[in-house]
Parts: structure tokens; C-alpha cells; sequence
């Protein structure tokens, strides 16, 4: 089968045959139809979320989408013929924190779809029976690409945050392939939504296509939010992560508001006064991937259209390297996507 993988930690991304997987006891065999490819893909390549030699060559995609062509020994034949979303984290399903649904905390973790075991770069796939999601019908498989992650990640940001109707949300990176998902989903709950970005197109297509106020991040001393929200943003959503980014979501949150993170930059920290987030009742609230039903949620939100998928830019297997590169210039509206079509 074709395949692009990496043989060493931040190295390059080579191109060729690797042998087609087997399913072994509880695993299925995914052919794939398409792979999302965001910044996660890039970190996880880096050896940001594991980079143990052990774990090597290392095929890399964790938001893939296909249809399930074969079942090992345990697995429910059902499955067989069904499209399905891969779950990101290699959860154990049992532990307490599983059982309770918050997976994405799971103690017994095993690590990363694309990291600890081979994704999406290649036409077909392995994974356990639990990291396989149901996809509904109807929707396109690139569209899909973006629920496991950039739509599923929202969703539980939104349950973290206690986003309520009528709420003022702030999203900083608001036309990247989280953020961009992150206002909309934001609505869904009946937020009143503004987004902040530093490129001018990604501010143009928040304003213009959904809709969304934007203000230009690129100083933010200089950003101005809608008027009528005097006494600041009830949630701010912070996917940039940044000092910068970081003060000015505390500086500008209203009270009972609550900041919310999910990047996990190493080194990054930011000054907080106690007796001011005490006197205005604040909150700083860490917010980490999703949960299975909250990725099936995010999927039947798309299914209904009330969350439109942004795939900026879609590539073959020979120019994906490309997509790389223009995530790294921040310059990708939304997600991009890998498609395998001439499937060996």
C-alpha cells in the first residue's frame, strides 16, 4: 500500500509502498478514504506527544475517515461495510474516568492514533475496535475529516467552559482549523460569538461567510470587540496560546467569566492576579481533546448542518508535504485534508 511516514522524530516525510496491515484479536482494518491534516499532525511528527525510538517508522494522521473492510478475531462482523471516524486517544474503555466518559483523561492511556500506532497517511489502517466511531450518512469524507478533532475538540470546550445562551465567546485563532469550528459550535449552544485573527482572509471569511464579527489580533492592544460588550467576553477561548494572547484573555474577561486553554507549548506562562480574578470571580479552566459521545455529537451536528466543516485546501498523498507547509506559515483557512483514491 502507498504511505507517507517518518522514520525518525521531526524527521521527513517519505513517500512509498509499506506492507498492508493485518486486524489481530479486537482490531478492525480501515480502508481510508481521507485524513485531516492541522497542527496536531505537525506536533505529533515533531515528537511532541511521544517520541520514543521504540515507536518508529511511524505512520502519522489521527483524524482519518474510511470504511471498515475487515474485522480481527472478537470484533462485533457488523462492522464490516460501515464508515467510521477514528477516536484520537488509545483509551482503555474500563477505568473509572472512561466509564464515567471523560476518555480523554483516561489513566491508563496508551497514547495517540498517529503516535503509538500507525494513522491515516496510508490507504489502509488498524485500529482497536473502540477507537472506531460510527459515521453518519450523508457526509463527504473530507468534510468529515474535521469532526474527530477540530469539531469533536469545540464540543467539549463548550462543556468545559459552561457555554450558556446569551454568553459572549471569544475566540483568539478563530480561522484555524479549531477555531473556526469553535464559533460556530459556540452558537450552537447560543453564544453570541466574536472571533480574533491575525490574517486578513481568515478574517474576511469569519465575517463574510459565517457571519461572525471579527477584529484584527495582530496588536492586541488594538483589538476592539463588538459594542455592547462593555464589561468584556463571558468565555474566551484561547487556541493560540501565546503571552501575549494569554494577558490579553485575562485582561479583557468579564466578570464570572472563564479563560479557557488547550495549547500545550512548552514554556509558556502567564502572570495572573489572584485578588483580581477573586474580586471578579474568574476562572482558568484547561480543556484536553474529547470524549467518543462528544465526537458523535460533533458528527451529528454536521450531519444536520448546523456546523459547516472548513477544509481549505485538499491534497493527494505526493503533495500533502505541501499542506505542511502552509500550516507552518499560518496561512491554511480552516483544515486541509489527504484523500486516497487510486487505493492498492
Amino acid at each position: 500500500m502507498r504511505a507517507r511516514w517518518i522514520e525518525r522524530w521531526d524527521g521527513p516525510l517519505l513517500d512509498g509502498e509499506r506492507p498492508k496491515p493485518r486486524p489481530g484479536s479486537g482490531e478492525v482494518l480501515v480502508a481510508v478514504e481521507a485524513c485531516g491534516v492541522g497542527l496536531t499532525v505537525l506536533n505529533c511528527i515533531r515528537g511532541n506527544l511521544g517520541d520514543d525510538p521504540a515507536d518508529l517508522p511511524r505512520i502519522p494522521g489521527h483524524e482519518l475517515v474510511g470504511t471498515v473492510a475487515e474485522v480481527g478475531p472478537g470484533v462485533d462482523p457488523d462492522w464490516v461495510g460501515r464508515r467510521a471516524m477514528a477516536y484520537f486517544y488509545l483509551l482503555c474503555a474500563r477505568c473509572r474516568r472512561c466509564l464515567a466518559g471523560a476518555e480523554s483523561m483516561c489513566e491508563r492511556l496508551a497514547g495517540h492514533v498517529g503516535v503509538h500506532r500507525d494513522g491515516g497517511y496510508a490507504e489502509w489502517t488498524v485500529l482497536p475496535e473502540r477507537n472506531v466511531v460510527p459515521l453518519p450518512e450523508g457526509i463527504e469524507a473530507t468534510a468529515a475529516t474535521v469532526i474527530p478533532d477540530a469539531i469533536a475538540t469545540p464540543v467539549h470546550v463548550a462543556g468545559r467552559a459552561r457555554i450558556r445562551p446569551g454568553e459572549r465567546v471569544a475566540v483568539i485563532a478563530a480561522g484555524g482549523g479549531v477555531g473556526i469550528h469553535m464559533v460556530q459550535v459556540a452558537r450552537v449552544y447560543g453564544a453570541e460569538v466574536a472571533g480574533l485573527e491575525a490574517s486578513a482572509e481568515k478574517l474576511d471569511y469569519l465575517e463574510r461567510v459565517l457571519g461572525v464579527p471579527a477584529a484584527d489580533s495582530t496588536d492586541f492592544a488594538g483589538v476592539r470587540l463588538p459594542a455592547g460588550w462593555g464589561d468584556g467576553p463571558d468565555v474566551v477561548v484561547d487556541l493560540l496560546g501565546t503571552e501575549a494572547s494569554l494577558e490579553w484573555g485575562l485582561r479583557t474577561l468579564g466578570p464570572d467569566g472563564r479563560l479557557v486553554l488547550l495549547t500545550t507549548f512548552p514554556g509558556r506562562t502567564v502572570s495572573v492576579s489572584p485578588r483580581e480574578m477573586v474580586f471578579r470571580q474568574q476562572t482558568v479552566v484547561a480543556s484536553r481533546y474529547a470524549s467518543r459521545s462528544e465526537l458523535m455529537f460533533g458528527a451529528r451536528l454536521v450531519a444536520e448542518e448546523r456546523v459547516r466543516p472548513v477544509v481549505g485546501r485538499v491534497a493527494g498523498p505526493g503533495d500533502v508535504d505541501g499542506l505542511h507547509d502552509a500550516l507552518r506559515r499560518g496561512d491554511l483557512l480552516g483544515r486541509g485534508a489527504l484523500t486516497w483514491t487510486d487505493r492498492q
